[in-house]
């Protein structure tokens, strides 16, 4: 009898000292299938995000030279660790863009696709530390990620904060593509 008690506390024990051992970070498994398909709330208010943008934009006289989202690849084309490294950078992007100060009504319509795409970043930042911690990106994708650096040195924030918004249903289509883990479109 005093085996059978033994044997769930030593179970317990071991359990302690092993997840002590090893953060739950790192046991932590990669998944990304929840943005396979994106909710349709989520979207919409995306949708309503860049709407209400775009009419501020209109009333502005911005002259944005960044093209950071014109690439002449796709995320198709490149590796899956290559798409996640590429999703996690857009990501940072796009948050930190989204975290800018803006006007009231507009800073309200930007809470939940900023809660949105921290959320993705966080799951996001879990697969890169499980799947390809030394992974070193390709070519196209270091040359995407140094435009990235360089426009962020010389460009405005405003105009930042227009690229990220304007583009955010093509790095919600990167999300998806690095999710399904295979050949995308």
């Amino acid at each position: 009898m005093l085996c059978l008690g033994f044997a769930p506390l030593l179970a317990l024990a071991l359990g302690a000292t092993l997840g002590a051992a090893f953060p739950q970070q790192a046991l932590k498994s990669c998944s990304l299938s929840k943005y396979q398909f994106l909710v349709p709330h989520e979207l919409k208010a995306v949708q309503k995000m860049k709407d209400q943008f775009e009419d501020i934009m209109l009333l502005s006289d911005r002259k944005c030279n960044t093209r950071l989202f014109h690439r002449k690849w796709s995320t198709a084309e490149l590796s899956v660790p290559d798409r996640v490294m590429l999703v996690e950078a857009e990501l940072d992007f796009a948050t930190a863009m989204l975290g800018l100060p803006a006007a009231p009504g507009f800073a309200e319509t930007r809470q939940r696709p900023l809660a949105f795409l921290t959320q993705a970043r966080e799951d996001l930042r879990g697969c890169v530390a499980t799947e390809a911690p030394s992974h070193q990106p390709s070519g196209k994708l270091r040359h995407w990620l140094q435009k990235l650096q360089m426009a962020k040195k010389t460009e405005t924030d405003g105009c930042l904060e227009a690229s990220a918004i304007l583009h955010l249903f093509q790095v919600l289509n990167d999300l998806r593509c690095a999710a399904l883990r295979e050949q995308c479109t």
